[in-house]
């Protein structure tokens, strides 16, 4: 998969993710949590918005993610753009009117991301209920002092990766990133690999 693309679209889903989804449903609803959906991820709460692939679906449209803006989208869905205020630090580093641009292959794959790890976070720790955070755009779920989820990748590592990250510092070959450890969506190869990854990890800080 060409890496820019991948860079491109995860930004672009990001932005919308804060700014589009979690934002006005704070605003709306007082919470922040996003799931993931078929095809992507979605609002929790009013307004009902969700990505699917490269395309944005509310209030009866869908809308391509080419060459546009958070603003014109929100505005599209009878929403205003904009981050959950005074919650967080960092997040998407996009603003409402910056362009933004995500392609379809890479917008699914990192929609498989989201399915595979819900779908594995849900197995591991049953009435789980994993959630996709606006500020680092990632799932997962916190379980006696160790996050585990799936990230669509960052300035770390640009690919859709599982991890697993401990609250306290670890020792050992498994531990192989600042915050814990990781191995890519791509090698673990699908909802199997990905729990057989968190349940070392479990097993290892146990």
């Amino acid at each position: 998969m060409d890496i820019e693309s991948l860079v491109r679209t995860r930004r672009a889903l990001h932005a919308v993710a804060e700014l589009v989804l979690a934002g006005p449903q704070f605003r709306t609803s007082g919470t922040i949590r996003l799931r993931a959906s078929l095809g992507g991820f979605a609002t929790r709460a009013e307004p009902n918005v969700q990505v699917v692939g490269a395309d944005l679906v509310a209030s009866g449209q869908r809308l391509f993610l080419e060459r546009t803006t958070c603003a014109a989208l929100a505005a599209a869905i009878g929403v205003t753009a904009g981050a959950p205020a005074g919650l967080y630090q960092g997040g998407s580093g996009v603003g409402p009117e910056d362009v933004i641009e995500a392609d379809p292959q890479p917008a699914h794959w990192i929609a498989h991301g989201f399915a595979v790890g819900d779908a594995a976070l849900r197995r591991m720790f049953p009435g789980a209920d994993p959630v996709i955070w606006p500020e680092h755009f990632d799932i997962g779920v916190t379980v006696a002092a160790v996050d585990y989820g799936v990230s669509p990748g960052d300035g770390f590592q640009a690919e859709p990766y599982a991890y697993v990250g401990p609250h306290t510092r670890q020792q050992g070959n498994y531990w192989n990133a600042p915050f814990g450890a990781l191995a890519t969506v791509r090698e673990l190869g699908g909802v199997d690999g990905v729990l057989a990854f968190f349940e070392q990890g479990r097993q290892l800080v146990a």
